[in-house]
């Protein structure tokens, strides 16, 4: 019987990660939604729609991102990232259908001195941190079979992105200043839909909270300058202090995360973010990207 998947949030960058992940795939049926053809606190609604097309699995990648705007619009943040979450859990959990949702490493404080494991304790700094990680609890709570991913540094040929914002002001700039001195691991989301997949294909799936990022660790401007090589800008990228360019929340100082986990459990092989970085410039320079 083929898997039935509904994907949330199918406009946002990883929702298309994911559709462009599965474009050809006839062994499951997908069903790619977002906002404005489900509203994921409409219990009703929702329900309706899992029952009528038999869902059996959902990516749950529809979030609130905006990360400095939800300092001033935490109940918009909390309704997306919390009570959105925790309906999905709800109607997921009394039904036994698979959930996968997504996650983020600003549940966490930054000052870690080695990469955050799972069981490490959380500490948010931001509304938006505090919302993802209010999220976690409302879905365990809910449905505790559901697997939850955090990750980092997100970034893809679709959207706003810093990625892509690089490349712009790379195109229009001779320097651009980027900060120096927090350091995570660039995510590429193609990569993280194909982690996402190959949950939905193992013959086993293990809940729990685990960690995907890709592998390795970098500073935003060591990525600002790969990107400006790997594209061929001529823009010189120059380090800043965090200090130097302040924003309305506060951004974990480190970001790196331990996948030690979800490699064994899953059996999978993690690309490094030079990989990744690789794949995004070849798909966004291809003149049939859709960005």
């Amino acid at each position: 019987m083929n898997k039935t998947i509904l994907v949330t949030g199918a406009n946002g960058q990883l929702g298309n990660a994911v559709r462009a992940s599965v474009s050809g795939r006839r062994d499951c049926i997908f069903h790619f939604t977002d906002v404005d053809t489900l509203d994921l606190c409409d219990a009703v609604q929702l329900s309706a729609f899992v029952e009528a097309n038999r869902v059996s699995h959902i990516l749950n990648c529809a979030a609130y991102t905006a990360v400095d705007r939800a300092e001033d619009d935490a109940e918009a943040c909390m309704r997306i990232n919390r009570d959105a979450v925790q309906c999905l859990g709800m109607i997921a959990g009394a039904r036994g259908i698979r959930v996968i949702h997504l996650s983020t490493d600003y549940v966490f404080d930054g000052r870690s001195v080695r990469p955050y494991r799972e069981d490490d304790a959380t500490n948010p700094q931001s509304v938006y941190g505090a919302s993802k990680l209010a999220g976690e609890e409302a879905l365990l709570a809910a449905c505790p079979d559901a697997v939850i991913i955090r990750t980092a540094w997100l970034y893809s040929e679709y959207g706003k992105n810093f990625f892509r914002t690089m490349l712009r002001l790379g195109s229009e700039r001779r320097t651009v200043d980027v900060v120096s001195d927090q350091i995570g691991t660039p995510t590429y989301a193609g990569d993280l839909a194909g982690a996402m997949l190959a949950i939905v294909d193992s013959p086993a799936f293990v809940p729990g909270i685990y960690h995907y990022s890709n592998e390795g660790a970098c500073s935003w401007y060591d990525f600002a300058a790969a990107i400006m090589k790997r594209a061929g800008l001529d823009c010189l990228v120059m380090p800043v202090a965090t200090c130097e360019y302040p924003t309305r929340a506060v951004r974990p100082a480190y970001s790196v995360l331990c996948k030690d986990k979800i490699r064994q459990t899953y059996g999978m092989e993690i690309p490094g973010w030079e990989a990744g970085l690789e794949k995004a410039v070849r798909r966004i320079q291809s003149p049939n990207c859709e960005p």
